[in-house]
């Protein structure tokens, strides 16, 4: 079962959060889910090379890893295996994690995804997808960060979270 969530994403404050998923149930654990779900890994330089091969193909300057970034992945998604929930407000609302992980950008947006046991899958998973497609492509992004969390007892196993940001906001004179 892989279910990616819509991408959310902000310029200049304004910001746009499509499709919530509900509550994930737990499930039983049998042997062979189990191991899918250990083996599933992420080399985050590797989704890096991906994502700038990918933005490359289409005219786009590639984007940096951020350590913050990568931070505020994990943290969205953690929450996310902790709950069984593919959510983009069950780590908090966007705005709020930007600001208390302190991403300073003008713009920045979010792709989520679950159920996916390869990076490669979830890539595919979100270049399927029109608003998550659009993240990945968006010129005004130079950084991310990603990051995965498992857990063998909800419905998807594996959660995926990838943040974007661009250059820090102008600041007022």
């Amino acid at each position: 079962m892989k279910r990616i969530l819509r991408v959310i994403a902000f310029s200049a404050g304004a910001l746009a959060l499509a499709g919530c998923s509900p509550s994930l149930n737990e499930v039983a654990v049998d042997a062979r889910s189990e191991r899918a779900v250990a083996a599933a890994h992420l080399d985050p330089q590797a989704a890096l090379a991906q994502l700038n091969a990918y933005r490359a193909s289409k005219g786009l300057r590639p984007v940096q890893l951020d350590s913050s970034l990568d931070v505020m992945a994990q943290h969205q998604a953690d929450a996310m295996a902790a709950s069984g929930q593919l959510s983009h407000t069950v780590g908090g609302v966007f705005m709020t994690r930007l600001a208390s992980d302190h991403i300073d950008a003008g713009e920045a947006g979010e792709n989520l995804g679950a159920g996916y046991y390869s990076l490669d899958d979830a890539m595919a998973g979100w270049k399927g997808s029109a608003e998550h497609n659009a993240n990945m492509l968006r010129p005004g992004f130079t950084r991310m960060g990603v990051a995965i969390a498992k857990n063998a007892r909800t419905s998807y196993g594996v959660y995926w979270s990838m943040e974007f940001a661009g250059e820090p906001a102008p600041k007022a004179l």
